[in-house]
């Protein structure tokens, strides 16, 4: 029995889902024509209150096309240090953009309205690069699934408002945030100029993003989509996968999150560990003391048991926990962890 736990991006469609996709009903999505991908579409931005929304095959992209949105070329954006749009896009800030980010070192993640402020450059200090675009991560990958305080968020809205900012959310994994701290995707809808929101992550999909703001931003972004080669045919098979997992697969997160809590419990316990970051999602983030077990032995010890996951260097560990891991699965790593 193969455990996977390197992300929830390794989740295959329940037959539900599977079902849905092959019963779509689809057309040319570039022309707009296909009506799956429209309802989607509709969905999403009535779910968070906003005029539009449109889909896109990566969250990368979603993300990409909103920098742009925001921004000039020459520009900056301000974001945490560990941020997805800095580490893990590939560089496409300043390839797509010519944007350069000001990092922030927050906690897990997450910067403070205070620390914001202060990234700001002088709007009329022409030498330094025009600040135009504020990026939150919410939960935040690198820093182990952290879910925001709304009330930080509400703060870092009018810092942006008061300087003249955008505001764009990447919620690639917003609907965890949501069932853990019982927030609406109203309220994020309410506050952020742009928010980029998966599919592909704990609802299940097997691709795809969508983009949501007001009308005249996303008719800006379909363009950008066009040129970074993001526009589709019959997307609508896949649409449908979306469709079907805002119906019926998001309360079900907090199935996830109680596994990843239990896996923690079991880790601070074990000699082997140094250090388990807060656990409040689907993301476990652990340190292995070296004087007990190097990172590779220990990835090694579970590969040999056929449980997979990821190492991040400097003795840090990545588990994810999914809607494929079944409670089997969880009590065979439990048990497996303990007698390591």
């Amino acid at each position: 029995m193969k455990i996977n736990l390197i992300s929830d991006t390794v989740t295959k469609p329940s037959p539900g889902m599977l079902d849905a996709m092959m019963s779509a009903e689809v057309g040319d999505d570039v022309f707009k024509a296909d009506p799956t991908v429209n309802r989607l579409e509709e969905k999403v931005a009535a779910m968070f209150n906003r005029e539009a929304a449109l889909y896109f095959p990566s969250g990368t992209m979603t993300n990409q096309t909103a920098i742009k949105l925001h921004t000039n070329p020459g520009d900056q954006l301000i974001c945490d240090k560990y941020a997805h749009v800095y580490n893990y896009e590939g560089g496409g800030v300043s390839f797509n953009s010519g944007v350069s980010c000001k990092l922030v070192d927050g906690y897990r993640g997450m910067m403070t309205s205070a620390q914001v402020e202060e990234a700001i450059n002088p709007p009329d200090f022409y030498h330094s690069p025009l600040t135009s675009l504020v990026c939150v991560e919410n939960t935040t990958n690198k820093g182990g699934g952290a879910c925001w305080d709304f009330s930080e968020l509400e703060r870092i809205k009018k810092v942006c408002e008061k300087h003249g900012l955008a505001y764009h959310l990447d919620g690639a994994r917003i609907w965890n945030a949501m069932v853990e701290k019982g927030e609406s995707a109203k309220q994020y809808g309410e506050l952020f100029d742009t928010i980029s929101v998966c599919l592909s992550k704990g609802l299940g999909c097997p691709v795809g993003s969508v983009l949501v703001g007001d009308k005249e931003m996303i008719d800006q972004a379909l363009r950008i989509r066009k040129i970074l080669g993001g526009g589709m045919r019959q997307a609508g098979f896949m649409a449908a996968a979306g469709i079907y997992a805002l119906d019926h697969q998001i309360e079900r997160l907090a199935e996830d999150h109680r596994k990843a809590k239990e896996i923690g419990v079991i880790l601070q316990g074990l000699p082997f560990t140094k250090k388990v970051e807060p656990i409040e999602t689907n993301i476990i983030i652990f340190e292995i003391n070296e004087d007990y077990l190097r990172e590779q032995a220990f990835i090694e010890k579970l590969l040999e048991k056929d449980i997979h996951l990821i190492g991040m260097g400097s003795s840090k560990l990545r588990i994810v926990t999914h809607m494929d891991y079944t409670d089997q699965m969880h009590d065979t790593l439990l048990k497996t962890l303990k007698t390591l």
